[in-house]
């Protein structure tokens, strides 16, 4: 406990300094201001009355405390099971029966979100589930259907029958737009299966993209997440990130970290998303994405450069248009010449789009989070555009997002799916016996190499990854290897 003591006349002028230092740096005397700085107002009065006193940080951990009760019989722990077939195994000469499945499992964290039982987690922890057990704070546990999936925002909704003793509580949404970089944040959840697990950071950054969905061809772009340094381990994903007010202003979903430990950079969901996604996952099975059609990315000073625009041009450039999507119907033009930019060819020429109704995009992401958070399929945008130095204006009627299984159909003919690949890896993993501990991530990326179509599954257990490449047409497994 830091404390400060302010002495009578000696050290009057020390102590207005120190007041108006406090003030000016938003930090009290006794640690970091909460609400409404009630140490610096404290610090205020004793400056001006002359007479001792002693701050501390009781107040700010009572604060945590508090939270940390009245948020905690909301946070669940769920354990997913899934059966891995053990026919790849090698078996004695002459064997006679059929091998079981295998049981293969993973665990995460979810919320509360309604009194009917509806319960909020990540896409990437139920995916494949052929089992879902949740369990509340105090032990109990029940089964959990899982309503719906949405894997371009890596969100997903289960339904559970509480059991007697365990009463619903569900966590209230922060309003959209509220949040700010150096808010206090505190994360809740069962990293590495330690449960009612509670950490505490700052919102490091926000308007952070991710690509999301399956990891294959239709992958999309996840706008808005917040950066922070609350640390999230394996295990927290699908679990809340909270304000200090205990509502929720984000859901965990990834770090960056060499070590697939907390390095201090984690990610979370932001409200914005969920608050439109899962009531729809929950009323439709499914949330329709409003869809523009296009391909493309920032106008940074090398692509600025690569495409002869003028210095300190902003906007998303477009790169590639959707034969017959919206935008190619409203005549937006993608690149037409092929020019290299870090040794990597692109396409020069294509629009580049500086706003949509009025709202600057000032980088790629600024549109894509319009699109996700502000607009629907059939409605009409204005998009104000770059073309050839001119500024244009065109009206486009936005689509839905194709499904990502017919495009994996489309895109992916002749090939086996990205599912079909995890679970030959799986197997792969299995037989082998490469990973001591559950497999809590898994990623599969469609390649070619050396010419030949594969998939590549990363399996991990949070604390080793397998990785296992797949011939995309065989379904052979070509390489294993794995890396701590």
């Amino acid at each position: 406990m830091w404390q400060t003591i302010l002495q009578r006349k000696s050290v009057r002028m020390i102590a207005m300094a120190l007041l108006v230092i406090a003030l000016l740096a938003g930090v009290g005397l006794g640690g970091v201001m909460w609400g409404r700085s009630t140490e610096a107002l404290a610090v205020a009065q004793t400056a001006t009355q002359a007479t001792p006193t002693v701050i501390s940080v009781t107040g700010n951990q009572e604060i945590l405390a508090d939270l940390y009760d009245r948020v905690l019989p909301s946070v669940v722990n769920i354990q997913v099971t899934q059966k891995v077939s053990a026919s790849s195994a090698p078996l004695p000469f002459g064997f006679p029966f059929e091998t079981p499945d295998i049981p293969m499992r993973g665990e995460g964290s979810g919320f509360v979100y309604d009194a009917e039982g509806h319960i909020v987690t990540n896409n990437h922890v139920v995916d494949q589930a052929d089992q879902v057990i949740v369990t509340f704070y105090n032990g109990l546990w029940a089964k959990a259907e899982v309503v719906a999936t949405d894997p371009q925002s890596d969100l997903a909704v289960l339904k559970v029958t509480p059991p007697r003793g365990v009463e619903l509580r569900p966590l209230p949404l922060a309003k959209p737009g509220t949040l700010r970089v150096g808010h206090t944040v505190v994360a809740i959840g069962n990293p590495f299966g330690l449960e009612g697990s509670m950490t505490v950071g700052i919102v490091s950054a926000m308007g952070r993209s991710f690509p999301v969905g399956e990891a294959t061809g239709g992958r999309y772009t996840l706008p808005d997440v917040i950066q922070t340094d609350a640390a999230i381990n394996p295990g927290n994903s699908g679990g809340p990130l909270l304000n200090l007010a205990g509502e929720v202003v984000g859901v965990n979903f990834a770090i960056e970290s060499p070590v697939r430990a907390s390095s201090g950079v984690g990610f979370a969901i932001p409200v914005s998303i969920v608050e439109r996604v899962v009531p729809a996952l929950i009323r439709e099975g499914r949330y329709r994405y409003a869809w523009l059609g296009i391909a493309g990315s920032s106008v940074t000073p090398e692509l600025a450069e690569a495409l002869d625009l003028p210095e300190n041009t902003l906007g998303a450039y477009v790169q590639d248009v959707t034969p017959n999507g919206p935008a190619d119907k409203a005549g937006i033009k993608g690149g037409t010449r092929r020019v290299r930019l870090d040794g990597d060819e692109i396409k020069a020429g294509g629009d580049i789009i500086t706003a949509i109704d009025g709202n600057p995009v000032r980088q790629f992401n600024d549109l894509v989070s319009y699109l996700v958070t502000k607009a629907a399929p059939g409605q009409k945008v204005k998009l104000t555009l770059l073309r050839d130095g001119k500024e244009l204006q065109i009206e486009v009627t936005l689509g839905e997002r194709p499904r990502e299984e017919a495009q994996q159909a489309e895109q992916r003919e002749g090939f086996i799916s990205a599912r079909a690949a995890i679970r030959i890896a799986r197997d792969e993993v299995q037989r082998r016996g490469l990973l001591r501990g559950n497999i809590i991530e898994t990623v599969a990326t469609f390649d070619v190499q050396d010419g030949q179509h594969v998939w590549v599954v990363e399996l991990s257990d949070g604390r080793q990854t397998a990785r296992v490449v797949v011939d995309a047409e065989s379904g052979e497994v070509v390489d294993v290897e794995v890396e701590k």
